[in-house]
């Protein structure tokens, strides 16, 4: 049965994927938006193979590439900057090698693009309020807009509306989002710094009990992402006033404040947590407002940019009259299965590295010691970069009655890794 509209609650790059992968096919899509305009901050900033695969579908990546860079790989370094481990992109090809570009330059090229697209409509300074429902044929939320409430109905509602989603709390509770939140405090900095004399390479976790942290490159123009560790339980105030001591207690060259140029802080918290299902009927989740993760390595962006696209296979082979209704449950199952097998304790093992002693870590870590290997074997190191494109999955190869296509990804593999083998990217910290 064909579908007629979709609502997305939500302009994230996982909701803006998602709306254009639909309005491709011509099945309409209203984009429900909170704020005015789009979320300036940068944010994320690395895509990985399974998140350029969504973005090249989309008709993006190109775009993406052009204006971003493809880093050169990524290292693990002691406080002194000398390296535990590293692994480099040069043995993959090009179409699967990490393009980094700030989220705020991705969503407005999705939203270029979305301009364009008869079928798309997006909706500023539409509020979801916590009143929502659903029928046999049809799902309905309550908008507060700048003309009062409305009521506004569609074949399905999507919630892409973040961590704090109103969808999944609608749908769950307030306070129903099982998991955990980390007790580290995590400080994301923006800076311009001169990194060219300590010959880093372009992305680097620093292991350290007390200092670790994310340095990465982000932009062409050597914006660095400096994402670090600090003691819990302060104000923002207090963790932007400590900034200029933890920057001259751990980047190389201990530079004083007048050395580089801070551009963004935020400090945050971050979590581990998983919606008890990502589907209700007619109403589903992606991305954030369906988990979450730490931020090092890059799972959380891509896993939400890999949900948008699998839901879309769902939504179109329903449209299309190639699947019905049920693939929706497939999906809710396979991405949790995703998340709770890889992305959790992918991620999880990821920031847990950082804090360990960098001595017993080049030792006894077997990640470290797997990066070695694969760093003196293109082999090795082909395959353990390619381990996170296990986190995909092809819905179309479930339709009811086939669908003849082609397709760059290879969805069988002969190298199934343990999540003690799947590389990373720098992170979307």
């Amino acid at each position: 049965m064909a579908i007629s509209k979709v609502i997305i609650v939500g302009s994230g790059p996982a909701g803006l994927v998602l709306a254009l992968l639909l309005a491709k096919q011509g099945i309409n899509v209203v984009i429900l938006e909170a704020a005015e305009n789009l979320d300036e901050n940068p944010r994320a900033t690395h895509y990985s193979f399974p998140a350029t695969y969504e973005l090249e579908r989309a008709g993006v990546l190109q775009e993406v590439i052009s204006e971003g860079f493809l880093p050169d790989g990524v290292s693990w370094r002691d406080i002194d900057g000398l390296a535990l481990a590293s692994i480099s992109t040069k043995h993959l090809s090009t179409e699967k090698k990490i393009v980094c570009l700030p989220l705020n330059h991705l969503t407005r090229i999705l939203m270029e693009h979305l301009a364009k697209q008869p079928t798309a409509e997006v909706k500023w300074s539409h509020k979801v309020l916590p009143t929502i429902g659903q029928d046999q044929s049809s799902a309905w939320v309550m908008v507060e807009t700048p003309n009062g409430t409305v009521k506004i109905s569609a074949d399905y509602v999507v919630g892409c509306d973040g961590a704090n989603s109103q969808i999944r709390k609608s749908l769950f509770g307030d306070s129903e989002f099982p998991g955990r939140t980390w007790d580290e405090q995590i400080v994301a900095t923006n800076v311009y710094y001169n990194m060219t004399p300590y010959n880093w390479g372009d992305s680097s976790f620093i292991v350290d009990k007390e200092h670790w942290f994310m340095l990465a490159k982000i932009q062409k123009d050597g914006l660095l992402r400096v994402t670090y560790g600090d003691i819990p339980g302060l104000t923002r105030e207090e963790y932007i006033a400590r900034q200029p001591m933890k920057f001259k207690s751990f980047l190389p060259g201990q530079p004083n404040p007048d050395q580089y140029k801070i551009v963004g802080i935020s400090p945050y918290k971050v979590h581990q947590r998983c919606a008890k299902s990502f589907r209700e009927g007619r109403f589903l989740l992606v991305a954030d407002a369906a988990h979450l993760c730490n931020p090092f390595g890059g799972l959380g962006l891509t896993g939400g940019l890999v949900d948008a696209g699998n839901l879309f296979d769902c939504l179109n082979g329903i449209h299309q009259g190639l699947a019905n209704d049920d693939i929706l449950s497939r999906y809710d199952v396979v991405r949790r299965e995703m998340y709770n097998n890889i992305i959790d304790p992918v991620s999880s093992d990821n920031i847990r590295r950082l804090w360990q002693d960098p001595a017993v870590a080049e030792k006894e870590d077997k990640f470290l010691e797997m990066c070695r290997m694969a760093d003196a074997d293109p082999n090795i190191s082909r395959k353990m970069q390619e381990g996170l494109n296990s986190i995909m999955h092809d819905f179309r190869k479930e339709y009811n009655f086939g669908l003849p296509y082609s397709s760059s990804m290879e969805q069988k593999q002969d190298f199934l890794p343990s999540t003690a083998k799947i590389a990373v990217t720098a992170g979307d910290a």
